[in-house]
């Protein structure tokens, strides 16, 4: 009688901007067959030094990481013809975000909301040299259909007005958002009155609105 397959060896890195987040990121990931999590941290600069240092397999990257933001670390990677390979995972589908991931660099897009066993073989996949992005963005088909600029507002966003977007309408502060970002609070202005006038938008309240509207972050109620 044949001897069972074991599971394929590979290790990982885990970055996710909360720190609770990617410690049970890395418990759960714990759990999976062949997987070892050699470290996580909860920003990007951190991130890239444990890549650097440990050149682990596969890289689980959260798509709102600070210090290094996660799209100049994976350029950053993709420009110095690093090996790791990277899965961003992220808690939103629209297609301009899922695009602009793929286009960067990255393996495989995971969303949060999908399962322990969808990122087990997002990790499988991409660690065996293919490409995953996850089966629950065939349930927002919207999110993939081609629509001009002026009928989706969001897709005129650059990557940083779309960061600064993002923790804005969560209800950070720009002071909060420049130190995260490391970038000066008259950048962060700059930015958000560019981000404003692209959307035709004048206050928070109206970005609010809009960000509940279009579904593409987490907004507290």
């Amino acid at each position: 009688m044949a001897a069972p397959m074991l599971a394929q060896s590979y290790t990982t890195v885990i970055a996710d901007d909360l720190p609770l987040v990617a410690q049970a990121t890395a418990t759960l990931c714990d759990t999976f067959a062949g997987c070892l999590v050699l470290g996580h941290c909860s920003n990007g600069e951190a991130a890239w030094q444990m890549i650097e240092s440990l050149s682990p397999d596969v890289a689980l990257l959260d798509w709102n990481l600070t210090k290094m933001v996660t799209i100049e670390l994976l350029r950053l990677m993709r420009e110095r013809g690093h090996p790791t390979k990277t899965i961003v995972l992220s808690v939103r589908c629209d297609r301009n975000t899922v695009m602009q991931i793929l286009r960067t660099g990255a393996n495989g897009f995971v969303l949060k909301s999908g399962s322990a066993r969808q990122l087990e073989e997002a990790l499988r996949q991409v660690r065996n040299g293919g490409a995953y992005v996850s089966p629950l963005l065939e349930t927002y088909p919207a999110a993939y259909t081609r629509i001009p600029c002026h009928g989706d507002l969001l897709k005129c966003l650059s990557s940083r007005e779309h960061q600064v977007f993002t923790m804005l309408v969560e209800g950070v502060r720009a002071k909060e958002i420049a130190a995260r970002l490391s970038l000066s609070p008259k950048t962060i202005d700059t930015y958000r009155a560019n981000l404003m006038r692209k959307l035709d938008i004048h206050d928070m309240p109206g970005l609010v609105k809009f960000a509940i509207q279009q579904k593409v972050t987490h907004v507290p109620g």
